[in-house]
């Protein structure tokens, strides 16, 4: 299969601008297999996407043609391959509404909810309803990719990724028979609720961008046809953006208001839908733990269980649904009674995994491990390409722009870090799940100024953004040069 290549971004980009990208950028990766590349030059911007799955790529295209066309904010598309293996998208920069959450909490205290994040959440509710009601008219469903119906057998997988993954390795006594019979019933049921509308299946704050005061739309490509109330849930519900019950409800709130001026809604029926939907979502977020932390070892994981039983309790003191669940509903309370879980309950912890991340020159030595450990991972960034070869570059660091840029076209850097990632992410679920407190990385090249930066950095970054840890990020030489080259 052919794979394109920032090279080809290249020619996209070039034929819409008039003139070649100065700069090309690797932006951090996501979920997905998609690739995304930054392009500039000093007069346009734009975000390169690679990947190889192009009928992925086709749906994206055709929902992106379309909302536009129901004025809804979606990225401008601005190129695509023959081929459809790459395309390139109007830049909407990098600030998402969970990244602008999580800065308003952090300099409102943590334990509020800033109220200048409600008007966001707000302005998302009414694009929800313009996206599902508006968006859904003259949409062709059969071009939605993989699946062009939220159906029976969908809802069932969630139901026996919650029974495999959580229920079975929990070791909680259960009637399968008759599980599976509620779970036909529950199935039945979700399937009542009007199917008629477009169910963007990821609508959470990772996928609404903001630019200059106003949100838009990404990541819509696996939507589907499919009900109203999936995708509220999925916002109001998102666990890192910890939206408190009594926000979330008036939201809720707002959410119907809006929705009444475009159909007409049965508020009372709405919600029964609404609250079996959202049992279902809870189950699957306690599968995903359970698979992840159970099964995989992953402590971090582990410690997301009492948290999301927390809300299995909630869910069963205050909804009611208009079917009878019985053994889904005693497996429920036996698991929130159950105390196998309690230890992996914490606070705010003080005790946290310390990772000492260190740049350092061979011609000076490897740095000494001051945490008594007796030393930690030492990788060798000598075999990569070296920009320190080159007079532009003898004065910068991995730091500066032009040598990320070389790094990242003109050496294997990218491929040299990942399999480092994988073993240096294996060490650091062991050392959480065994309570350690600290572990050290050090990077070394000739002179620690270049590829040991570059490496540390991103490094740095990557565990900072999958790990509760502490991140100690110290380049030897820079810093006793006071970064002066």
């Amino acid at each position: 299969m052919h794979i394109s290549t920032p090279d080809q971004l290249q020619v996209l980009f070039t034929k819409w601008s008039g003139n070649p990208a100065q700069q090309i950028k690797a932006l951090p990766p996501s979920g997905s297999n998609r690739l995304y590349y930054r392009l500039s030059n000093d007069t346009h911007q734009a975000i390169g996407v690679i990947n190889a799955d192009t009928k992925e790529n086709q749906t994206f295209l055709y929902l992106s043609q379309h909302f536009q066309s129901k004025g809804l904010p979606v990225p401008q598309v601005y190129g695509v391959a023959d081929d459809y293996t790459c395309y390139l998208l109007e830049d909407l920069g990098d600030q998402t509404l969970l990244s602008f959450l999580q800065a308003a909490k952090q300099q409102n205290g943590k334990t509020d909810f800033p109220t200048e994040a409600i008007a966001y959440y707000q302005q998302a509710l009414e694009l929800l309803v313009h996206i599902q009601v508006e968006g859904s008219k003259e949409l062709d469903f059969s071009k939605c990719y993989p699946y062009p119906i939220f159906n029976g057998q969908r809802i069932q997988w969630d139901l026996q990724y919650w029974k495999y993954y959580f229920l079975k390795l929990s070791h909680t006594p259960f009637n399968e028979q008759q599980l599976e019979t509620d779970f036909q019933t529950l199935t039945d049921y979700l399937l009542t609720a009007d199917q008629h509308y477009f169910m963007y299946r990821d609508f959470q704050s990772r996928n609404l961008m903001v630019k200059e005061g106003q949100l838009h739309l990404i990541d819509y490509q696996g939507g589907m046809k499919g009900p109203l109330q999936y995708d509220i849930i999925s916002l109001l519900y998102q666990a890192k953006a910890q939206i408190p019950p009594p926000i979330r409800e008036e939201l809720y709130q707002y959410y119907l208001q809006t929705l009444s001026t475009h159909i007409s809604v049965n508020k009372d029926q709405f919600t029964q839908h609404y609250q079996a939907y959202l049992l279902i979502r809870l189950l699957q977020v306690l599968g995903a733990y359970g698979f992840r932390g159970i099964y995989e070892k992953k402590a971090h994981f582990l410690t997301s269980i009492p948290p999301a039983l927390a809300n299995i309790r909630w869910y069963l003191q205050h909804i009611q649904l208009p079917i009878e669940l019985p053994e889904l509903m005693r497996c429920l309370s036996v698991l929130v009674a159950d105390k196998q879980f309690k230890e992996y309950e914490t606070g705010e912890s003080t005790n946290k995994l310390t990772v000492h991340i260190r740049s350092f020159s061979y011609r000076k030595g490897i740095p000494v491990d001051l945490s008594g450990n007796g030393g930690g991972h030492v990788f060798d960034c000598r075999s990569i390409f070296n920009p320190g070869r080159f007079e532009p570059y003898k004065k910068l660091t991995g730091r500066d722009a032009p040598v990320i840029e070389f790094l990242e076209t003109r050496s294997q850097i990218k491929d040299f870090l990942q399999p480092i990632y994988t073993l240096v992410d294996r060490s650091v679920e062991n050392y959480i799940e065994r309570k350690f407190q600290h572990i050290m990385v050090c990077f070394g090249c000739t002179g620690g100024q270049h590829r040991s930066v570059y490496s540390a950095d991103h490094l740095a970054q990557h565990l900072q953004e999958k790990y509760d840890v502490v991140i100690d990020l110290e380049h030897v030489e820079q810093e006793r040069k006071n970064w002066i080259n």
